[in-house]
């Protein structure tokens, strides 16, 4: 189970949280708890199909794109201002855009969209209000430094972003999320899709990140989770089995279902 941290070290927490697909007969998740800290990376580990996945889309509430879903608990997102939200209270469509902005995610397989490189960070900031010409320029230019892709990007721009490579297409998706400035980073088994070098580099990237951002990462590679992550939660058939300091997991887990997995005796 997930200790109790101080508010202060918190960017999210969830609390007592279920969640049932529209149909389903019982739950995917069961009273899940797990804090999210400020600045740190919390991976997920755990079988497919152990609800990591579905733990993760919850908290920017990308189930909501199809109806009937539900929700049960808490899932707060602690505010700059001090303030609390539960973000499973959010219901109008505008909420949900700002949500997604402090809350970015990004995908297994890089989704980059149909338009040029410098529109695909520009898009995001756009639609959150921002239209001056030399703002949009250097905001484009910072986050795709921040994602570590400038130099290959800064002499192509203005070209489809559909003909960068896997690797690239990933940090230009990093760098579109990190263009919002957002709290919280989502990333799901944001490597699975890539060869050996560019994971490293999204690996670097993603330990870099944590000075500007608080990361979630769900992963099915243990060494990935093992030398990325401060903390590292196992989850197994919808349950929160045992969180902790990733050392401590990796190291001397406090349950024998977490040591099963971790050392392979099934999965």
């Amino acid at each position: 189970m997930a200790k109790e941290k101080a508010a202060k070290e918190l960017v999210m927490n969830v609390k007592d949280f279920s969640f049932t697909y529209a149909g389903a007969p019982k739950p995917s998740l069961k009273k899940i708890n797990l804090p999210v800290e400020k600045h740190k990376i919390t991976a997920m580990i755990g079988p497919s199909g152990c609800g990591k996945s579905t733990l993760l889309r919850a908290m920017n509430r990308i189930h909501d794109l199809y109806p009937g879903n539900r929700y049960e608990g808490e899932i707060n997102l602690y505010k700059e201002d001090g303030s609390i939200e539960n973000i499973l209270h959010l219901r109008k469509e505008n909420d949900f855009i700002k949500l997604r902005q402090e809350v970015g995610m990004i995908f297994q397989k890089p989704t980059p969209f149909p338009m040029s490189i410098f529109d695909n960070v520009a898009y995001g900031l756009r639609l959150s209000g921002i239209k001056n010409k030399s703002e949009l320029e250097g905001r484009v230019e910072k986050a795709l430094k921040g994602a570590a892709i400038w130099d290959e990007t800064k002499d192509r721009l203005k070209e489809s972003a559909l003909g960068m490579s896997g690797g690239q297409q990933q940090r230009l998706c990093i760098a579109r999320a990190v263009a919002l400035k957002p709290r919280v980073l989502l990333f799901d088994e944001p490597t699975s899709a890539l060869d050996p070098i560019s994971t490293s580099a999204i690996e670097e990237l993603i330990a870099e990140l944590k000075e500007e951002v608080s990361v979630v990462i769900v992963t099915h590679n243990m060494q990935q989770a093992s030398r990325l992550s401060d903390y590292t939660a196992f989850m197994y058939l919808g349950d929160l089995i045992e969180y902790d300091k990733t050392e401590k997991i990796f190291l001397n887990p406090s349950n024998k279902l977490t040591e099963d997995y971790i050392t392979g005796r099934f999965g």
